[in-house]
């Protein structure tokens, strides 16, 4: 009887709690709502979603957290009430490499929350064309996986077009073997992306070895194959598994167990500084004796760090390259902004891809 009184008590506090949450939530909506309001008011050119704003809301969610969730789960919470509450002022729709279930389709939806309106496209050039002619608000992309590297179609496409990054996601990518069949001897083909072969290269010649593979522009693509064709099966992910109603005949076979996917969030306008970013260059150098070594010393003498730098070619005449490069800061800082201007008088070309803030769910 005692525990009996004592779990109605804690109910009882938790119900309470729950209706003080209620009322949070509906005040923190309405003030949403009016945000929008005022935004209509002062002109036509209005953006709705501001990166840098949400980045610092929800880190600051971190910040204060002292359990017993973790850091990452309440911010996690947070990210949905904030994706709910935007939806009041605009309803952001994503363009993302589907189907339905597709990697970039969860990264979407980890960055932005459910509340969005999550737009599948066929090809990354095409999630490009869809934000450029406006049929989409944002876009979602792959640009590299920590085993595999870049993605070159990805950072060719940032050559021609006119958008810039405003944000990036990073997701821990566990692969699955799927089927509709439950005994793995009756699988005859597999079906994945390029980039899923290669991160399971070691898995499936030590257990899939003759097994034909076709590759398939995304997993989702995959699952969706291995759901109709008898004999099939996709290397895909947990949600494509779901969504196409296959079974899981191995789990997370993956050849890295810390193997994790970057995400570029694209647009046609750059976030201001929410003090902890990064931003991505698009540079080209004349081909002579220490060019690079001059391209780098002005973000050395600056204290800048680089976290990635990757060399393309530029499609203008054969041997000639063009350098992405990511550094840590956001270009309006002050260290930053001196660092591009000196290097404008080494470079041919220094183009802003864009600056952001860092992720801030890591895998």
């Amino acid at each position: 009887m005692a525990n009996e009184e004592q779990l109605k008590q804690l109910r009882d506090q938790i119900d309470a709690i729950d209706e003080q949450i209620q009322e949070l939530i509906s005040r923190r909506a309405d003030c949403a709502h009016k945000v929008g309001e005022v935004k209509r008011a002062t002109g036509e050119d209005v953006v709705f979603y501001r990166p840098e704003r949400e980045a610092q809301i929800l880190r600051r969610v971190k910040e204060r957290n002292r359990g017993p969730l973790a850091a990452d789960e309440m911010a996690r919470l947070f990210r949905e009430i904030v994706s709910t509450c935007l939806a009041l002022e605009q309803q952001l729709s994503v363009v993302y490499l589907g189907p339905e279930g597709s990697y970039t389709h969860t990264a979407a939806i980890k960055h932005f929350g459910k509340a969005v309106k999550p737009v599948p496209v066929a090809a990354i050039d095409e999630t490009f064309r869809e934000v450029e002619a406006g049929s989409a608000d944002y876009g979602v992309v792959p640009v590299e996986n920590s085993t595999e590297g870049v993605v070159n179609h990805t950072l060719d496409m940032f050559m021609r077009s006119p958008l810039k990054i405003c944000g990036e996601v990073e997701l821990r990518i566990h692969h699955h073997l799927l089927s509709k069949e439950s005994d793995v001897k009756k699988i005859k083909r597999i079906y994945s992306h390029q980039q899923s072969f290669a991160q399971c290269r070691e898995w499936l010649n030590a257990n899939m070895a003759g097994v034909e593979q076709i590759v398939v522009g995304s997993n989702a693509v995959a699952a969706k194959r291995a759901a109709e064709e008898p004999g099939t099966a996709a290397i895909a992910g947990e949600t494509a598994g779901s969504l196409y109603e296959l079974n899981s005949l191995f789990a997370n076979i993956e050849d890295s167990p810390d193997n994790t996917t970057r995400f570029l969030v694209i647009g046609k306008h750059m976030p201001g500084p929410s003090g902890a970013d990064k931003t991505s260059l698009l540079l080209s150098v004349k081909n002579r004796p220490g060019a690079l070594y001059g391209l780098l010393e002005p973000f050395r003498r600056h204290g800048i760090s680089l976290t990635r730098i990757e060399s393309r070619p530029s499609r203008r005449q054969a041997w000639d390259y063009v350098f992405f490069v990511d550094l840590e800061g956001h270009a309006q800082d002050e260290h930053v902004q001196q660092a591009l201007s000196e290097l404008s008088d080494e470079a041919v070309m220094v183009n802003v891809l864009g600056a952001y803030p860092k992720a801030v769910f890591k895998g």
